[in-house]
């Protein structure tokens, strides 16, 4: 095992949270991150459908969905060369059964737009006009560069004297005279904060740190890509998804990725697809379209981790000194990052939260299921 690492932060996991926060407290706080794959962004970050909807999720989310808006769209080009977003629009597509989900989406919703079948059908032709009663069109969903904006992180992290140790779990933790003592395979931290962003893994990590996990929830979600129509360019299309959340797809790199958009609870693991579930979805997403799905070009899983009321957990732990959550971010860690992980970073500084999300940091405190 290599000498003690001395530093005042240890991150644990180096997906978009990790390196989220790491980029924000560099040059101001030392930090460490410590992942215990082969590579950063391994698990959800790299299985993530890249997508900003702003009508995505509960109010809090939406809080931080706005928030993160300005900083995709204003990004600092040393970091990030090249635009985050890039437009691609979505729909939302219902039989007949479904109009009430239709209906509440477009209540409950900004900029989004009751289309007839006649517009849902010219703009992704391969919807099936007998099965489609009503659809939905919000132009300002985005497709994001996920890669990007976590190597920009973590080239921003780096270069501010933050370490990244692969192939590193955190086994053990233990607190003594205001400093956290970590052990891993590779290697003994001394620190005096632990931020806990092991995703799946942050109940099991809080544990191995004697501190009460939160109850945290992964969901397995799986995903098939298909080939692109025969006979269609798909280029331009917009991500169609079924308004009950049965299933989406979004046209991509000339392919079409469809998810059943399952839930179901799992153990954190390296996740892959169902293959019952994804063939379900499928079946599914066919009685909307007038393809058929005769091959698979791969497929794969991913982790949804929630917490009970499935909002995000940022702050320190009342019942623990020295032990920071940024967890449970479900499926919006990533078009939320921007605001979620900037408040995480003013918070371990010590600083006073930025005003558009102020509101929303006793929602996510860890401290509300204390």
């Amino acid at each position: 095992m290599a000498d003690d690492i001395a530093v005042d932060v240890a991150i644990v996991g180096a997906g978009i949270g990790g390196a989220g926060i790491a980029a924000g407290i560099a040059g101001k706080l030392s930090c460490v991150i410590l992942e215990q794959e082969d590579r950063p962004g391994y698990h959800s970050t790299g299985r993530s459908a890249a997508i900003f909807l702003q009508n995505y999720g509960n109010d809090v989310i939406r809080v931080l969905t706005r928030a993160s808006r300005p900083i995709y769209d204003n990004r600092d080009e040393t970091i990030f060369p090249s635009p985050l977003l890039t437009p691609r629009g979505s729909i939302f597509v219902t039989d007949k059964e479904g109009i009430p989900a239709l209906h509440r989406l477009l209540q409950q919703s900004d900029d989004l737009r009751e289309i007839s079948v006649d517009e849902a059908v010219s703009r992704i032709p391969i919807l099936n006009r007998d099965w489609v009663a009503g659809a939905a069109f919000e132009a300002d969903t985005r497709d994001i560069d996920v890669a990007a904006l976590h190597e920009g992180w973590l080239r921003k992290a780096r270069a501010g004297g933050a370490t990244v140790i692969c192939r590193a779990p955190l086994t053990r933790a233990v607190r003594a005279d205001g400093i956290w003592t970590i052990e891993t395979p590779v290697a003994r931290v001394k620190a005096r904060t632990i931020v806990n962003a092991a995703g799946a893994w942050a109940d099991p990590v809080a544990v191995a740190c004697g501190v009460a996990p939160l109850n945290l929830q992964p969901f397995r979600r799986s995903m098939a890509v298909l080939p692109a129509p025969e006979g269609y360019d798909i280029r331009g299309w917009p991500m169609f998804d079924d308004a009950r959340e049965n299933w989406y797809c979004k046209p991509d790199g000339g392919r079409l990725f469809v998810s059943p958009a399952e839930e179901d609870p799992v153990d954190p693991h390296d996740a892959f697809a169902d293959d019952m579930r994804l063939a379900e979805g499928l079946d599914r997403f066919q009685q909307a379209v007038t393809i058929s799905v005769n091959r698979l070009e791969r497929s794969w899983g991913g982790l949804r981790t929630f917490a009970p009321d499935r909002t995000p957990v940022v702050g320190h732990d009342r019942t623990a000194d020295g032990f920071f959550w940024v967890a449970g971010q479900g499926g919006y860690g990533i078009q939320t990052g921007p605001a979620l992980y900037a408040l995480a970073a003013r918070l371990l500084l010590g600083l006073a939260p930025a005003v558009d999300v102020e509101a929303v940091v006793p929602a996510l405190s860890p401290n509300r299921f204390r």
